[in-house]
């Protein structure tokens, strides 16, 4: 009866804390969107480019090096016996302190080179664009091939061969550049707020596109005159988003891990729905820029340009896109993991 009582006691505070840290993120959140409407009052239509800053947040977050470092530690931490919650919220706001002072740095550089520039705006539009676009398929490339991967190991599973924890958890550590890079410091991390420095370090890198195309962001608008003090909406709008994608993304790793040890088909369905919203996202945000700068470089017409042209003219309203793939992907997922049944298949020879 004292060992109920004390898993009892183990998971009311395990749900203290993951309501605690979701209190946090909802007031960040929420605070961030009532500054924007403060500051946009007089503009409303940079509210979209808000919601594009938001969105682009959400992406970030499920970037390869985000996916694997929060996989990683929390993996690590369990192994030492914690539960840690938090380990995808400190990553993200130490990323996302570098977000912020970098944005900042751009903003105030373009609004004092905003007369000296002029005649390379143009050239300018097209060499971020390409990059940009160029990033999101090199994320996306490197997505499709964790995906199979992961694919292979499901299709293994669901024909009831024998399922491996070890060879997942070898192609799962060679997601992200940067999370090969800093795997060495996964093993220094023995709290969850240590994640804090490390995210600081990951933001160093900026290889990112959609944090390439945040800067663009806040450089466009202090070179037309807009504050910097409601330019830095955007990149708080930007780390409110990411943070919330990448806390959750921890919890449902802990989740996931935790299920493991019963249905080790949980933690594969996982990083199966999680590696294909990335891939989804970069393909159809990267296919989107790509045609846009086309369209626009050699002139093309035709229905499907035109609508390849409304696209980009209102790519502030991606925001909503991104958003959208999110809340489908995981509904869709929760669905067909239930109507499927996937949680009555028995792992033959799990190690």
């Amino acid at each position: 009866m004292s060992t109920v009582l004390q898993t009892r006691a183990v998971q009311g505070g395990f749900r203290q804390r993951v309501i605690a840290i979701y209190g946090v993120l909802a007031l960040f959140n929420i605070g961030a969107w009532i500054w924007a409407f403060i500051a946009f009052r007089a503009n409303p239509l940079l509210l979209s480019t808000g919601l594009l800053a938001y969105g682009f947040g959400l992406r970030h977050a499920v970037d390869a090096d985000h996916i694997a470092a929060i996989d990683n530690v929390t993996r690590k931490l369990m192994q030492d016996g914690q539960r840690p919650v938090s380990v995808g919220f400190f990553f993200a706001l130490g990323h996302s302190a570098v977000v912020l002072l970098v944005a900042a740095a751009v903003a105030v550089t373009a609004a004092a080179l905003e007369h000296r520039v002029e005649g390379w705006k143009e050239l300018g539009g097209v060499i971020s664009t390409s990059v940009s676009a160029l990033f999101l398929f090199l994320i996306a490339a490197m997505n499709i091939i964790i995906l199979r991967g992961v694919w292979k190991a499901f299709n293994r599973v669901r024909r009831g061969l024998p399922y491996s924890d070890d060879d997942l958890d070898l192609l799962l550590n060679n997601r992200g550049l940067l999370a090969r890079l800093f795997r060495p410091m996964f093993r220094l991390v023995s709290k969850s707020i240590w994640m804090l420095p490390l995210g600081f370090l990951f933001g160093l890198g900026f290889d990112t596109a959609t944090e390439v195309s945040l800067l663009g962001i806040s450089a466009s608008q202090a070179s037309q005159g807009v504050s910097i003090g409601i330019v830095l909406v955007f990149p708080v709008l930007f780390a409110a988003g990411m943070s919330l994608v990448d806390t959750t993304d921890g919890v449902l790793m802990l989740g996931a891990y935790d299920w493991a040890f019963v249905r080790p088909i949980r933690k594969l369905y996982y990083n199966l729905t999680i590696t294909l919203v990335s891939v989804v996202v970069a393909l159809l945000i990267g296919g989107i820029e790509t045609l846009g700068l086309l369209a626009d470089q050699f002139k093309l017409q035709g229905a499907f340009w035109d609508v390849i042209g409304t696209l980009n003219d209102n790519f502030n309203n991606l925001g909503f896109v991104i958003i959208g793939v999110f809340v489908f992907a995981w509904v869709a997922s929760f669905i067909v993991y239930r109507v499927k049944g996937y949680d009555n298949l028995s792992v033959a020879g799990a190690e």
